[in-house]
């Protein structure tokens, strides 16, 4: 029950963060969208710089959030088709090889040493989001 609780919220979110920058644009249901905004300040910072614009108006978590959300809703939805048991060794080795492009960039940013775009920002993302859908409804659905 947890577990399909997380996967539709996932998707939900998803679809909230995408849908809001033209509620915002289209000035409809203006509380919700602050609701959401103000959701979005709770988990990312937000940037403008940092962050892809849609109608517009800037998205509600930065580029990085968007890929880790994205590829965490499509893992979390592969891992339903998928099942499998993760053990405890597997599901660290993971997060930690998926977590390695966000570690490497942000600290190849913060010397100077590149400067990366939202694409790219996105795109280091997409490993820890994904890994961490799949294994999280791993561990939350036994394997058949």
């Amino acid at each position: 029950m947890l577990a399909a609780a997380l996967t539709g919220g996932a998707a939900l979110w998803l679809a909230v963060i995408v849908a809001a920058p033209y509620m915002a644009s289209s000035g409809r249901l203006a509380g919700l969208t602050v609701f959401i905004y103000e959701l979005g300040s709770l988990i990312c910072h937000q940037r403008p710089e940092r962050s892809f614009h849609l109608a517009g108006m800037q998205m509600p978590v930065c580029a990085r959030c968007v890929g880790l959300y994205a590829a965490g809703a499509a893992g979390l939805l592969l891992a339903w088709v998928v099942r499998r048991s993760w053990t405890t060794a597997q599901v660290r080795l993971g997060l930690v090889v998926a977590a390695m492009p966000i570690a490497v960039s942000v600290a190849l940013e913060s010397i100077g040493a590149i400067t990366t775009s939202n694409v790219f920002r996105t795109a280091t993302g997409l490993p820890l989001g994904f890994v961490a859908g799949l294994v999280l409804i791993g561990l939350l659905r036994p394997s058949s």
